[in-house]
């Protein structure tokens, strides 16, 4: 079949990579000038397999308050008049809950451990180097309360066939002694050893160059609309005319919605924006040799080579200009106090973007009511993660094969 994709993010290239693999004919198509300029640019690196607890869970609703009024929250609610916001909110809202949020937490494991597999093995084929590592990942707290949710987390995963150990303040340091800097606020951590990192723009880049050379078509900086036709998607319209096809897939991130609704096929996804800065590290004894999550602050420390990225902040909503400069500015502060003198902070690489969430946080995979449109969407800040994954379920489905995971727990 000729398949036309539409998203040269990781998710569109990592089912274009599929699905190549199958024998398909493809052409990608993205509104960036760039492969991976979306979410996929500079997102905070971690492939975290095991610890994927959807963003809808039940302390949501205590914190409402904090998310909707404090200017300095690391997540943020700015309501719109926008009635589809409302809508994703309540449907957002009705999943923080303990009874969803563990199916949710089941659905999205499942679909990392199969996206682990499936990007093992596109390393082996591909070699593509893209600051890989399988270094291991520490989520560290600051109160005696977060730590015994992470514990009862960790419980819940290790019934799921997560392999994770609670850590005292004292083994956190002694696992990561840069973490010495942040001793008096240092609770405890969960360390889970097989989480990696990688940089994903590279690794797009990576399978852009792989992907043409073996007769993909790109069609890059083009704005994509799709064009119905007898109830079937008749072609996407660009400036350099129609581009027809066999099937079409959607994974262009945030820009999915918009391309639903011209088909009428609902796609409940937000863009929910995030902040990363890239700094060269100075001295590596200070830096982490895994990667951090700092759980009370919300913000992730991912060592990528010679540079560290640090990221955090997921706001709903706006954007407010105003708070920009303050959340990079944040970063910055975050990264000089828990790792003091680990990097050049005077030469920082900022990124804002927006990762494509659904209610529940599990994403969309699957065909639709249009019989030759897929959608292989809303990943949100598990988008680097679940990618692989995604594509290995869109795959199977597009061949008829039986997938891995349950297809009916990522139906569109």
């Amino acid at each position: 079949m000729h398949i036309v994709i539409i998203g040269a993010g990781i998710v569109g290239l990592t089912s274009a990579w599929q699905l190549a693999r199958d024998g398909h004919n493809l052409t990608v198509i993205d509104r960036n000038a760039r492969v991976g300029d979306g979410a996929s640019h500079a997102n905070g690196a971690q492939l975290s397999y095991s610890y994927v607890a959807p963003l809808a869970a039940p302390d949501v609703l205590r914190s409402l308050p904090k998310y909707l009024f404090s200017a300095d929250s690391p997540m943020k609610f700015v309501p719109e008049a926008d009635p589809a916001q409302w809508s994703w909110l309540l449907k957002f809202l009705s999943a923080c809950n303990a009874g969803t949020s563990a199916a949710s937490t089941a659905k999205l494991l499942a679909l990392a451990r199969l996206s682990r597999n499936t990007l093992h093995a596109l390393i082996d084929e591909t070699e593509i180097d893209f600051d890989y590592a399988r270094n291991g990942k520490l989520v560290i707290q600051s109160s005696v309360e977060s730590q015994q949710a992470a514990e009862a987390q960790m419980r819940l995963q290790a019934s799921m066939g997560c392999e994770q150990y609670a850590l005292t303040a004292a083994e956190c340091i002694a696992l990561e002694p840069g973490l010495e800097s942040v001793k008096h606020r240092l609770v405890g951590g969960i360390h889970t050893p097989s989480e990696e990192v990688g940089d994903c723009r590279k690794l797009c880049e990576g399978m852009h160059d792989m992907l043409a050379a073996g007769g993909t078509q790109f069609l890059l900086g083009t704005a994509a609309e799709l064009a119905m036709e007898n109830g079937r998607v008749a072609g996407v319209d660009t400036a350099q005319g129609r581009v027809t096809g066999d099937l079409y897939v959607v994974a262009a991130g945030t820009g999915s919605r918009g391309l639903a609704r011209q088909v009428r096929q609902p796609a409940p996804v937000l863009p929910v924006r995030g902040y990363s800065i890239s700094a060269p590290v100075l001295a590596s004894n200070r830096a982490p040799v895994r990667s951090i999550t700092d759980s009370a602050r919300k913000t992730v420390y991912a060592p990528l080579g010679d540079r560290m990225r640090t990221a955090g902040f997921a706001e709903i909503g706006g954007p407010d200009e105003r708070h920009v400069d303050a959340r990079i500015a944040t970063l910055s502060t975050e990264l000089q106090a828990i790792f003091p003198g680990a990097c050049a902070t005077t030469d920082l690489q900022p990124w804002i973007g927006q990762r494509p969430l659904t209610p529940t946080c599990v994403p969309m995979i699957g065909p639709t009511r249009i019989e030759n449109l897929f959608f292989n969407i809303g990943q949100g800040k598990l988008g680097f993660t679940l990618s692989c994954g995604s594509a290995a379920l869109l795959a199977d489905l597009v061949a008829g094969r039986k997938p891995a995971v349950e297809a009916a727990d990522y139906a569109c």
